[in-house]
């Protein structure tokens, strides 16, 4: 049987390593500095207007979103990182619950790769950078949405793509997917690629 997309929810908002869910079923995580777009991104790709709440103040909220697909996969939205007004102890917080999700989950084995969020207009970002090389050095399985592609002209839009598809950090083969949360662009194509990486048929 294939996957229900229409049948969704917030399953967990958790502040705490603790508050992990303990459903034995693939994660896909997103992960992206603040004010990527992971909020807007995640209701087009779940075909809600409102599931993700799209926050006025980037990097306002540490915690990691567990959103539950028909029961057999969840979507974890990570919080963003590379905020620079956050005040040190939130920034702590940030990391220890981020690095939580990925080294003190009970369910770890269920991490089945990343989407790796990077703005169309800001490219990639020391922060995705950092990002990045921990990827590779973990070896965990990962996929690039250019988001607000929407936002650039056709000649800016192909530097762009160009530039992120052979930036050295970024493995080669890896999938490359323009997307817009304005007009829907890359939607399949994301869907696919959670698919493949999670082991779902769509």
């Amino acid at each position: 049987m294939g996957l229900n997309i229409q049948n969704v929810s917030l399953k967990m908002t958790a502040g705490l390593t603790s508050q992990f869910p303990s459903e034995p079923v693939p994660q896909i995580a997103l992960s992206g500095r603040s004010n990527v777009g992971k909020s807007s991104l995640i209701n087009t790709l779940l075909s809600r207007k409102s599931l993700a709440r799209v926050s006025s103040t980037p990097g306002k909220t540490i915690t990691v979103n567990f959103y539950e697909i028909d029961g057999k996969m969840f979507l974890v939205d990570l919080p963003g990182y590379g905020y620079a007004a956050r005040n040190p102890a939130d920034k702590e917080k940030w990391s220890k619950l981020t690095d939580g999700y990925f080294t003190n989950n009970k369910n770890s084995d269920l991490i089945k790769g990343v989407a790796q969020l990077i703005d169309s207009r800001a490219r990639i970002t020391e922060a995705d950078r950092m990002m990045l090389d921990w990827m590779n050095s973990m070896g965990m399985p990962y996929i690039i949405v250019v988001t607000k592609i929407d936002k650039l002209n056709k000649t800016e839009r192909a530097l762009c793509l160009e530039q992120i598809s052979s930036d050295k950090d970024i493995k080669p083969m890896t999938p490359v997917i323009a997307f817009s949360s304005l007009n829907g662009e890359g939607k399949k194509e994301l869907w696919s690629a959670v698919a493949s990486l999670s082991g779902i048929n769509l």
